[in-house]
């Protein structure tokens, strides 16, 4: 398949398909004849030498020297030049194809005024394969992602360095290799390439999806974790929660019941409390709620995504350019800073029942660190601190990036989003999301091996995926193999995909 870009549209799982799938791109008839007649009214100003920002004047403090003729053409490379200021290693590929992506989809709608070379020329790299290194670091989220873009800019000069077929190559080499025609920089380009939240909006784009994903794999790990726990399930009926009205808690308590359905726990053929702990009772409400986060976050990213963020921006039918601060990434970072906290916050409450798990006063019978030879053996016991360790980062992580910017530019960009902060932080959180619930599925089957009772379908198979992986713990052994393979399971949606296989996709 190949994605048609037209400057609307673009959803999450379309950054997916083209960062990390390597999906093809074209760019619509449409849009290029936007680009072109947006690119004509901007030479038509230059040749009347009319002032904008970033044509014919410097950026930022610089804002009001105005350059001559000659200073316009050799600009946008030294533009580019002290913007490429990043630092540490490359960033992952995805995460720069999805900024990419992103940027084109902007050049898209005609109001940036760039050369219609240059979009092309992006395309081309995406179809065939050539990625720009890019440091992970050095972006405050406004005047967009201007260092990490301008890494991808050198390119555009034949500069820089790229990844083609799993090389790192000199940028002129790589796009020589991969029969790509190098299209220099012209006034405003450099400008038009840089000036965006891209990177931050491209690596939340993929978060989100992850997210999704182990958010519903949390549901999952909590199904399994209630039936071995004996819980009511009561306070999962559908209409207790749509009476208050909250959609992801609705969505959250119907994917658990479907997660228990056929088994004795759900059909109450296993003996309950009246009203269970909170870390129990309260699931629905508690993913629900990150879920509800999620969907916001999600919703603001795709306005992103698909909206207009540069500087200037040009508006070919009124022959009007207008400057502003469409670049600024605080409508990404804020609710981005929630995304994370919100998956903290389950990783938190995961932890609470797979603490319950290896508690004899609070598991209802199952033995001491669900292991036969407490005493001897401590069964699950470390598992615990491994789980704290990171909850306790993610904890620290969950501090909100939105609110801490330095200004910058000798305060002409006086609020910057540091949006490229809360994108790099949630990753984090999101690795440590994966440990934590690995241990939490592992805590989770050993427990149901105990117990002699019938589970619900969707348990069984998460079960019988954990023991793929991982074995009963009969006896003490060094934990941190499994820990590891737990965590690369739930990474990979092995267990999503099976059990989704078997009772239907989760909402």
């Amino acid at each position: 398949m190949t994605y048609i870009i037209k400057g609307s549209g673009l959803t999450i799982e379309d950054v997916v398909n083209v960062a990390r799938n390597n999906e093809k791109v074209e760019l619509h008839p449409d849009a290029l004849s936007r680009i072109k007649k947006c690119r004509a009214m901007l030479e038509e100003k230059i040749e009347k030498h009319e002032i904008m920002y970033g044509v014919n004047t410097g950026i930022g403090e610089f804002s009001e020297v105005v350059l001559n003729d000659e200073q316009v053409k050799e600009f946008q490379k030294y533009l580019i030049y002290n913007h490429a200021a990043g630092i540490g290693e490359a960033m992952p590929l995805d995460y720069v194809r999805g900024a990419m992506l992103g940027r084109i989809n902007v050049h898209a709608h005609g109001n940036s005024g760039i050369r219609p070379e240059i979009t092309l020329t992006l395309v081309e790299m995406l179809n065939k394969g050539v990625t720009p290194y890019v440091c992970r670091k050095g972006s405050v989220g406004a005047s967009g992602d201007l260092a990490p873009m301008s890494q991808i800019a050198l390119l555009m000069m034949g500069e820089g360095k790229a990844f083609y077929k799993g090389e790192l190559l000199e940028g002129k080499e790589a796009m020589e290799k991969a029969g790509i025609e190098i299209p220099g920089l012209r006034a405003r380009d450099g400008l038009g390439i840089i000036n965006g939240s891209n990177v931050l909006t491209a690596m939340s784009a993929l978060f989100l999806y992850d997210a999704f994903n182990w958010l519903k794999q949390a549901e999952i790990a909590a199904a399994m974790s209630l039936e071995a726990l004996k819980a009511n399930m009561g306070p999962y009926t559908k209409k207790l929660h749509e009476v208050r009205g909250f959609k992801g808690a609705v969505k959250s308590a119907e994917n658990i019941n479907r997660l228990v359905s056929g088994g004795d726990l759900k059909e109450e053929r296993v003996a309950h409390k009246v009203q269970d702990a909170y870390s129990m009772r309260s699931t629905p409400q508690v993913i629900g709620a990150a879920r509800d986060a999620l969907d916001y976050a999600r919703s603001q990213v795709e306005i992103e995504l698909n909206g207009v963020g540069d500087n200037p921006i040009f508006f070919p039918e009124e022959n009007m350019q207008l400057s502003g601060a469409n670049f600024q990434g605080t409508p990404v970072s804020l609710p981005m800073d929630m995304a994370g906290v919100a998956i903290t916050m389950v990783s938190v409450m995961s932890e609470r029942r797979m603490n319950r798990l290896n508690n004899p006063a609070l598991s209802v019978g199952l033995p001491p660190f669900l292991t036969k030879g407490a005493g001897m053996f401590s069964g699950l016991m470390l598992s615990q601190y491994t789980a704290d360790m990171q909850i306790v980062e993610q904890k620290i992580l969950s501090t909100p990036a939105s609110i801490q910017s330095i200004p910058a530019a000798a305060d002409q960009e006086d609020f910057v989003s540091m949006g490229m902060n809360t994108a790099i932080k949630n990753f984090q959180i999101l690795d440590n999301a994966y440990g934590i619930l690995g241990i939490e599925f592992m805590a989770a089957a050993q427990a149901l091996d105990f117990r002699e009772y019938k589970f619900g379908k969707g348990v069984t198979k998460a079960k019988e995926v954990v023991r793929r992986h991982v074995d009963f713990l009969d006896i003490d052994r060094p934990l941190h193999r499994d820990h590891n393979s737990m965590k690369e399971l739930v990474k990979s949606c092995e267990i999503l995909e099976e059990v989704e296989k078997t009772i239907g996709e989760l909402e």
